[in-house]
Parts: C-alpha cells; structure tokens; sequence
C-alpha cells in the first residue's frame, strides 16, 4: 500500500514555506540502516524527513533521498543543530557538516535542538540562523524544545519567529499553554514522541476509539495529532508500521472522539525538561 503524497496535508509556515503535515522521524534508526528506511518511507508516500547532527545518520538520510528517485525539491528535509555547536559561528558550521553529510545544498528546516539556558547561547545561535536562512542554506528556521520564556527572549532580542516549535507532545502531555502561544504568534507545533514511546497506547478509551474507526490505536493518536494541526512524524524501521502510521487520512475523529482524548492529559514527560536538560 502506497498513500498517495497529495492526501498528506501541507502546513503553510510564515515565510510561504509549505511543510507536509506527516513525515518519517530518524531517531535512533542506527546508521547502517538509515537509507534503507528511508528509501521505504519515500516509496509508501512520506516526503517529510527528520533528522539531527546527534542523530549521526545524517549521510543515510541523503543516501536514502538519492536512492528513491524521487526528487529532492518534492522532500522536505530537517536537521538540528548539536547541542555543542550552540554560538553564532559554531551553527553556521555546523549547518556545513549537515549539508556535507546528507550532499544536499540546502534543508528545508534547521532547528536549534534544546534551548540549553544555563549556556545562555541559544539568542547568538539564532542569528547565525538568520544568516543562514538569507543565505539560502534553510529555506525556513525554527526550534525545538523551547518553552514560553525561551520564544519571547528570542522575540525581544531578533527579527525573526520562529517557523516552528518541535516539542514532546502526545496525549498523556498535551502543553496547552505552549500550543496556544505557537496559535498566537504564527508558529507551526511539530509533535516529538507523539505515542509516547508506546506508552499510551495500552490505554482502554484509546481501544475503544479503535474499535469504533476501525483502526490501531497508534492511529488514532496520530489522526488526533493531524486534527489539532501538529506535525507529527513517528519514528519506525519496520515498513509495514510506516505504511500503516501514514494510512490515516481516510477517517476523521469526530468532537467527542477528540474530547476523550483531551481527557487523557497527564502532564507527562517521557523526555527531558527544557528547563533543565542541558545536554
């Protein structure tokens, strides 16, 4: 089963920048496996990569863009900057060994990958991303992992917002007050770990909405991520769970459907705290 790349949604970012609503996550594929994956990803209809310079499987991410045929101008393709390259020229090198590693000239996105406050470098990082981003190395910028105070200094203190936030976000921690913040000041919520690890599909109401759709609960907590307008992009090796991750667009949660899963917010963090995790 293929789906057909124009039944994914395109989310329009601030700059005019159009970015599919779903697409393949790379962490923790190892290396030697990388193109593989990816090259099943392309052929089941997914053209939204994303990777990391921690993630080191950046060169299997170009391999696998050149091994599928499929052109490069119809991918778009993320990374993120390595916590120790933070600083306004450490990023823009940094950006260089990406572009070198997956033998692209450009990426689509290019994401600081945690705030680190305690380094207190994440506003100077930002503006070598704004060179960055005028120099045509990124068509759009953005972050990830940034809390409210962490946007509004990078808002008092440069010209640009942000095209997207990429944060942990599933049903069992929702960031109500973070998502409405992205709503107010044009940014796009891209959702990391959006099955929390597994962790919430084991929960009955979850089931019973499967039931009712016909559809895995994994879908069901994906379609939910498409409704509230998130990027989602769920890692996998396994190609008959990719196919079956994108094959969401043929149902709809109704509001009821949506209402029990508001319902399951824990405030729980399968990941780091932004405001502590300093690498």
């Amino acid at each position: 089963m293929t789906i057909e790349t124009n039944r994914v949604p395109q989310l329009e970012l601030t700059n005019g920048v159009r970015i599919p609503q779903f697409g393949l996550g790379v962490f923790q594929i190892p290396p030697e496996e990388t193109a593989a994956r990816v090259r099943e990803a392309l052929e089941a209809g997914y053209r939204h990569l994303d990777t990391a310079q921690m993630y080191r499987n950046e060169e299997g991410v170009g391999a696998g863009i050149r091994d599928s045929g499929v052109p490069r101008e119809e991918i778009f393709v993320t990374t993120k900057l390595a916590n120790d390259a933070q600083g306004h020229d450490n990023a823009i090198n940094a950006m260089e060994g990406s572009l070198q590693r997956l033998e692209l000239d450009y990426v689509d996105l290019y994401l600081i990958h945690w705030p680190l406050p305690k380094q207190d470098k994440y506003v100077a990082t930002w503006h070598g991303f704004e060179e960055l981003q005028r120099a045509g190395k990124a068509r759009a910028i953005g972050v990830s992992n940034f809390q409210v105070p962490h946007l509004e200094r990078l808002a008092a203190e440069s010209a640009t917002v942000p095209a997207v936030n990429q944060i942990e976000l599933h049903p069992a921690l929702q960031q109500p007050e973070l998502r409405a913040y992205h709503e107010a000041h044009g940014i796009v919520t891209e959702a990391w770990s959006p099955l929390a690890q597994g962790e919430v599909l084991e929960d009955p109401l979850l089931a019973e909405l499967a039931g009712k759709h016909g559809k895995t609960p994994a879908q069901i907590v994906l379609r939910w991520h498409v409704q509230l307008g998130n990027v989602v992009f769920p890692k996998s090796s396994s190609p008959k769970r990719m196919r079956e991750n994108i094959d969401i667009f043929d149902f709809s949660l109704s509001d009821s459907d949506l209402d029990v899963l508001s319902g399951l917010d824990e405030g729980r963090r399968t990941g780091f705290d932004p405001d502590t995790f300093e690498g």
